[in-house]
């Protein structure tokens, strides 16, 4: 059959391209109305003004034009740094056909197999509408619904796809609306524009490109016979998802064409099987956890339209790619045998722009994304706040702080394993070794106050408790946030703003970060890394970070920048159970090693030496007192016990008050029975019942809440030997638990 146009008349209903034409004549019977009376009259008056007002509210609340305009929002292509598109967002929509326009076959198809009555009825088929009431009787449920392509039109472009007697009615009376403002060919045009067809496909342009690679005046009768039969059950029709289904319903549409003289018997029996799938757009992944946090930003920077929008993103692929590589293989590895199920990482640079984010072990089984939207405390993670008010209140990393017992109210806090320097030790080894009680002494000497302030002017932005506890991580952070902070102590300047798109302004940070405090902390988070609880995460160059460790090993964390790169990782699991003996210098330093191997070479990072020359040494003020220099003898800068009467020591026993070095563990402090719920030491004043949020349990605490995470001693601490490895000239350390650098 040749590909003629629509022909104009040649026993077309005249509809067909002028509409409606009929003129409404002089009602019979006119004298009479003489005779009626002042009521019919108020009656007809009445009617009259109804069906004006219902016109003039069809004509303002439906468009003639919506059926033809674009989606509301565009088809996004999401593409990598380095121009790889990975993702696509949305629906997929060209623009309109014109029917007219079209080979005649083209909408004849849809028309012989969705509505064969179109060009004699005038937007409703009473005689379908019984026809699928009584088969609808037979079978006994709903098998067919009788609408012509007027209410298709109908609902598709102006209502929801409910299946109620409301929502036809609404239907209906929308079809006769446009059957009398529009031709036939107008109706079909608009049809045929908006049809969905599978696969997030929307008008017959679309379709033709997407599942044949050409325009619509291009296609086949085999082609258009499958995009017409594909209406019925576009998902299940689609040809890129059954080929032989879809191939099977075209010649249903093919014999029904036939019938109608529209094609010959011959071109029916062969259409179908020459039709070969030739898609005319890339297949794309499922998508990432990067790409459903960055999508919301890019709708919002992209106006609708038609067609697809490439979008460039901060996403490196080979770094993304070595990312979950390196977080399942390490998950694979020791996930079983540690009861670590679950990981997130995030790397972002110091202008927020994020190159790789890995939201959990495996996106096809969860797509939960645990970098952005899982709050958990982030232990000692959170010091960098701590440490950062102390030294905007003049504190150095040699300024002194007593690493033994204390107690905060009827709070007592402790370090891991009971391990105390027994003494005063300076700032950068009392951060370096994650000192609890050192930790709890700089909060309170620099007031809680200043220690949330630090936070918020990093970006902080999560609730923070009005508890000593705050100075141990109690409160609950995403990583995203927490990396975003550290990328801020990088920079030199804060708030960071994390960011997925390229082409979108880089907000100026509000405050600049002292170049005092800046080394100062440089220095700190380089001792962790060098000799301190992170020496797993050092990787041949300078490097900076902090690991964090919550009650129970229910999270550890470690997080830490090179050169110009902040990387975040978190590992635990979704419900909150404890690991064992996971803490942020075990399996997080390991895998933010590993990912900064790949991250170095491949953006030529270079560490920042750490500051050369030490920041002189001041002490703490007394309140509203000058800053004075370091005392060498003395045990505590000024305001850290005695000035502050909240802050009471236990009583020293003997071992601690005779010279010499204090013994590095003692026995668990006996407190009596504490509550069960908070394990052996109860909560401390003002804490409040956890937060159980995502974790999902049937039962427990209002949402909102939080939980106290203990720091107290435990019985279940492994010996020094296991928690440092052994000496030098020994036997390579096995890892029987915990690897050397978690002594948090």
């Amino acid at each position: 059959m040749t590909s003629e146009r629509l022909p104009r008349s040649a026993g077309r209903p005249s509809r067909w391209e002028d509409g409606p034409a009929a003129e409404a004549g002089a009602p019979p019977g006119a004298g009479a109305r003489r005779g009626l009376s002042p009521a019919v009259w108020l009656g007809l008056g009445g009617a009259v003004f109804a069906a004006l007002a219902l016109t003039a509210w069809l004509a303002w609340a439906l468009p003639l034009g919506r059926a033809l305009e674009p989606l509301p929002t565009p088809t996004l292509v999401l593409v990598t740094a380095d121009g790889k598109p990975f993702a696509r967002r949305g629906s997929y929509k060209e623009a309109p056909v014109d029917a007219a326009k079209l080979p005649a076959y083209v909408p004849l198809a849809f028309v012989a197999v969705e509505d064969r009555r179109f060009f004699q009825h005038h937007g409703v088929d009473p005689g379908a509408v019984a026809r699928a009431l009584v088969r609808n009787l037979m079978a006994g449920r709903i098998q067919e619904g009788g609408s012509t392509l007027t209410q298709q039109l109908a609902k598709n472009a102006f209502l929801t796809g409910d299946r109620t007697l409301r929502r036809k009615a609404q239907e209906a009376l929308i079809a006769l609306y446009l059957e009398a403002r529009l031709s036939k060919a107008e109706i079909l045009s608009r049809y045929l524009s908006a049809v969905y067809f599978g696969d997030g496909v929307f008008g017959l342009r679309a379709a033709a490109r997407h599942y044949f690679d050409k325009s619509p005046e291009q296609l086949s009768v085999g082609e258009a016979a499958m995009l017409a039969g594909m209406v019925k059950a576009p998902s299940r029709l689609a040809p890129t998802e059954d080929l032989a289904a879809a191939r099977r319903r075209a010649r249903l549409v093919l014999a029904d064409m036939a019938g109608m003289g529209l094609v010959t018997p011959a071109q029916a029996r062969t259409a179908a099987s020459q039709v070969k799938v030739r898609r005319g757009r890339a297949t794309l992944g499922i998508g990432s956890w990067f790409a459903d946090w960055v999508s919301p930003q890019a709708k919002q920077a992209f106006q609708w339209g038609y067609g697809e929008v490439r979008v460039g993103t901060t996403i490196d692929s080979r770094l993304q790619a070595a990312a979950e590589r390196i977080v399942e293989r390490t998950l694979a590895a020791e996930g079983a045998r540690r009861n670590a199920h679950q990981a997130a990482l995030v790397a972002m640079r110091t202008d927020g722009a994020v190159v790789a984010m890995v939201g959990g072990r495996d996106y096809r089984k969860s797509v939960f994304n645990r970098a952005v939207d899982a709050e958990r405390p982030p232990g000692s993670a959170f010091k960098l706040f701590v440490y950062l008010a102390a030294l905007r209140q003049g504190f150095s990393p040699d300024s002194q702080v007593e690493d033994a017992p204390v107690r905060v109210g009827d709070w007592t806090p402790s370090n891991y394993g009971e391990d105390y320097a027994g003494g005063p030790i300076s700032l950068r080894r009392a951060f370096a070794r994650s000192s609890n009680v050192a930790a709890v002494r700089v909060a309170q000497a620099v007031g809680l106050p200043a220690v949330k302030k630090a936070a918020r002017d990093l970006g902080v932005a999560e609730d923070l408790p009005d508890d000593a506890t705050l100075a141990l991580g109690t409160a609950n952070v995403n990583l995203l946030e927490l990396t975003a902070a550290y990328a801020a102590v990088d920079a030199g300047a804060a708030p960071v703003a994390p960011r997925g798109l390229q082409d979108v302004p880089v907000a100026a940070p509000g405050l600049q970060i002292g170049e005092q405090e800046r080394r100062g902390m440089l220095e700190l988070l380089h001792a962790v890394v060098a000799s301190g609880t992170g020496t797993a995460a050092n990787v041949g160059q300078p490097a900076y970070g902090k690991t964090g460790t919550s009650q129970d090993y229910r999270d550890a964390w470690f997080v830490g920048f090179v050169g110009d790169l902040a990387v975040g990782v978190w590992v635990g699991n979704d419900d909150d159970s404890p690991m064992k003996g996971v803490t942020g210098g075990s399996l997080p330093a390991r895998i933010w090693r590993d990912f900064m191997a790949e991250a170095i070479p491949r953006l030529g990072l270079k560490g920042e030496p750490p500051p050369g020359e030490p920041v002189p040494s001041l002490q703490a003020p007394a309140p509203d007192g000058p800053l004075q220099p370091a005392d060498p003898d003395a045990g505590l800068p000024a305001g850290l016990d005695d000035s502050l009467p909240s802050l009471v020591l236990p009583p020293a026993d003997a071992a601690r008050e005779a010279p010499g070095p204090a013994p590095r563990r003692g026995p668990p402090q006996d407190l009596g029975p504490p509550p069960a719920r908070y394990g052996p030491y109860g909560p401390p004043p003002g804490s409040r019942p956890w937060r159980d949020g995502w974790r999902g349990r049937d039962a427990g605490p209002p949402p909102r809440a939080r939980r106290w995470r203990d720091f107290g001693p435990r019985e279940d601490y492994l010996p020094r030997e296991e928690r440092y490895g052994p000496p030098p000239q020994e036997a390579p350390y096995d890892d029987p638990g915990p690897p050397p650098g978690d002594d948090e």
